[in-house]
């Protein structure tokens, strides 16, 4: 599975490329589509607007993640893993019995985005299971990315050489695009490319990047987790920001 998105829609966190500041092996986003052609002639492509890309692989997949993909009113959305509760969150978006992962997904988005005052991103909270997900509303170019909080899903991110935010599950995939300018996404936050990182469970604290240097000084490496000690600033907010701040008071409360 990988993802391609440039960075207007992707926004990817400039952190990640400090571990290749001043190289040049990372690729553009037309170079990574013509090798993944090369690598991968089997996979699912979608080429979306602006040279961005999404495409799925069943091969090498883990039985039990399996990968799955759904697409429906400009709405893609990739998903790794299983729900355990998938049944109940049928019923309660409306979805029907042979509905997947996937659909499940996009259901829910499509309904917590439209049902005023809960905004799209609560989806996460219901989800339960081992997963990963890349969910992009081509309409609204609204991406959402997200992975489980024990991180039972392997999900890399990186940035193309292009600035290009990059989404995979293969790490060598990764690496042949991005570099060392890459991390795994972490483990119970969600993406969004206009929020940025944030904790489910700790959403009112940042979320950082934290350089690792080697024995020389020099940066190998970058992660990402939660600040306690650093809470993000409270600003007054309008329309479906205003919601988001008032949810994850809540949760934060609690």
């Amino acid at each position: 599975m990988l993802a391609v998105f440039e960075k207007a829609i992707g926004n990817p966190p400039e952190e990640l490329q400090l571990p290749s500041v001043g190289l040049d092996c990372k690729k553009t986003r037309e170079e990574i589509s013509e090798m993944l052609r090369l690598l991968w002639p089997k996979s699912t492509f979608y080429h979306l607007s602006n040279g961005n890309l999404m495409t799925l692989s069943h091969e090498a997949q883990s039985p039990l993640h399996q990968r799955s993909m759904f697409v429906t009113d400009d709405i893609f959305c990739i998903f790794m893993g299983t729900l355990v509760n998938i049944c109940e969150l049928r019923r309660h978006y409306g979805s029907s019995r042979q509905a997947t992962e996937a659909m499940l997904l996009v259901d829910a988005y499509k309904a917590l985005r439209d049902r005023a005052p809960y905004p799209p991103d609560q989806v996460i909270k219901d989800l339960q299971g081992k997963f990963a997900f890349i969910l992009f509303d081509a309409k609204s170019s609204t991406l959402f990315v997200a992975r489980d909080g024990e991180g039972s899903v392997e999900l890399k991110w990186g940035m193309a050489g292009d600035g290009s935010l990059v989404l995979s599950d293969d790490p060598d995939t990764i690496q042949m695009t991005c570099g060392k300018s890459s991390a795994s996404f972490p483990p119970g936050c969600i993406f969004t490319n206009g929020n940025g990182l944030v904790s489910i469970d700790h959403p009112l604290h940042k979320v950082k990047a934290i350089a690792r240097e080697d024995e020389d000084g020099n940066i190998c490496g970058v992660m990402f987790q939660v600040d306690l000690f650093t809470r993000l600033p409270s600003i007054p907010r309008t329309g479906s920001a205003a919601n988001w701040a008032d949810v994850a008071a809540a949760a934060e409360a609690d």
